[in-house]
């Protein structure tokens, strides 16, 4: 577990888009960024199969920084104490993948008992406004600005409205909830997206497509700082 402190801006590279055949070594070229984001998907909540249990295992014993994993999975209650022992240090679960709010209250509230921070996530298409009252319950909320599911998609900049309503119920509640965004996330939309009051940002081709990954991880950082 690494600490629960951070300051934004977090560039959180994620390694759906890294060449898994050497993922040790694509791993180390951003070890400069604050965390690693890791997308579990089942090909059942999303059409896309990636990464289970064993590899977030595996990317936890080659790096000590933050793991960001989410779940885009079916019945994520079944899965949070596995991957909590693979070494996730956040684990955000999506909100369409649960019962209702309080089954997602009591998720929540059982992966915090883990020591694991607990996230949510919601699709483009779920209203952020149910959710903005729960916040004390999250240590984090990922607004999805693409469809899950696939990585390289186009940015959805209709998505940042979500991101100002989450600003202004976390700044008014006095909670320090961070909101992480994930979709389309490069040189082009990351400023804005840090305008609109994201503190943490997952970004895949836009680190793993350059011959020097570091230099980008250096890059967004500054153009998300404002």
């Amino acid at each position: 577990m690494t600490s629960s402190s951070f300051s934004a801006p977090i560039i959180a590279p994620s390694i759906l888009a890294a060449d898994f055949t050497r993922l040790g070594e694509e791993v180390k070229s951003v070890a400069n960024a604050e965390w690693i984001h890791v997308d579990i998907m089942d090909g059942h909540f999303v059409p896309n199969l990636s990464f289970g249990p064993d590899i977030t295992k595996a990317v936890d014993g080659i790096t000590d920084q933050t793991l960001d994993v989410h779940l885009m999975i079916q019945e994520p209650a079944q899965w949070v104490d596995t991957y909590a022992k693979a070494g996730a240090d956040c684990i955000i679960f999506h909100v369409e993948a649960v019962e209702d709010e309080a089954a997602a209250l009591a998720l929540a509230a059982k992966i915090r008992e883990l020591g694991v921070r607990a996230g949510f996530s919601i699709k483009p298409n779920t209203p952020i406004e149910p959710w903005l009252d729960k916040l004390s319950h999250f240590d984090l909320a990922l607004v999805m600005s693409v469809e899950p599911g696939f990585g390289g998609q186009k940015f959805m900049p209709e998505m940042l409205d979500k991101v100002r309503k989450l600003r202004s119920a976390i700044d008014e509640q006095g909670l320090d909830t961070l909101i992480e965004i994930d979709g389309g996330i490069s040189a082009d939309t990351i400023a804005q997206s840090a305008e609109a009051g994201c503190d943490a940002f997952v970004a895949g081709s836009a680190i793993f497509k350059q011959a020097d990954r570091a230099a980008e991880v250096e890059n967004l950082r500054t153009l998300a700082t404002v």
